[in-house]
């Protein structure tokens, strides 16, 4: 078999195995979101917080096609329960900045980088050589993710 052919035939392999592995990881990655206090809204608003680092209520109000009352509301729901702070803009004083805090940015890692199926009882099952090529396929997905972040892909 030509390195074309066997490179579409592991393509497809990656992509049945990557959805089986979603449908089972499921329950796990589901009992994270539940945990939570947030609601689907503050936990929305709190991740784009988490991803801009810069965002202002009124940025947040016109993305979210939301009130600034409303806003408002849910910005101070998320300060109250220490999420989010709001800070002074360096470049102009009128304006205030979102930021998340430690705790923020905590709550929303563990629940994005909910691997259930990269859990130590998963994981404890495989050998060591099924061990270190995951490590080997995992280096190299890391580095392409890195690439692509890099050039804007």
């Amino acid at each position: 078999m030509g390195d074309e052919l066997r490179r579409t035939a592991a393509l497809e392999n990656i992509d049945a195995l990557t959805l089986a592995i979603s449908v089972r990881s499921l329950p796990r990655m589901v009992g994270s979101l539940l945990s939570t206090q947030l609601t689907i809204q503050q936990l929305k608003v709190l991740t784009a917080i988490v991803v801009s680092e810069r965002s202002s209520t009124s940025e947040l109000a016109s993305t979210f096609e939301v009130s600034l009352a409303t806003m408002s509301k849910l910005i101070e729901r998320l300060v109250e329960q220490g999420l989010v702070e709001r800070m002074t803009d360096a470049d102009d004083h009128r304006v205030r900045r979102l930021h998340p805090t430690l705790l923020g940015r905590d709550v929303i890692g563990k629940i994005m980088a909910a691997r259930p199926e990269m859990g130590a009882d998963i994981l404890d099952g495989l050998s060591l050589d099924e061990l270190e090529s995951l490590a080997v396929g995992l280096r190299a997905i890391s580095r392409e993710l890195h690439a692509a972040s890099s050039d804007g892909r």
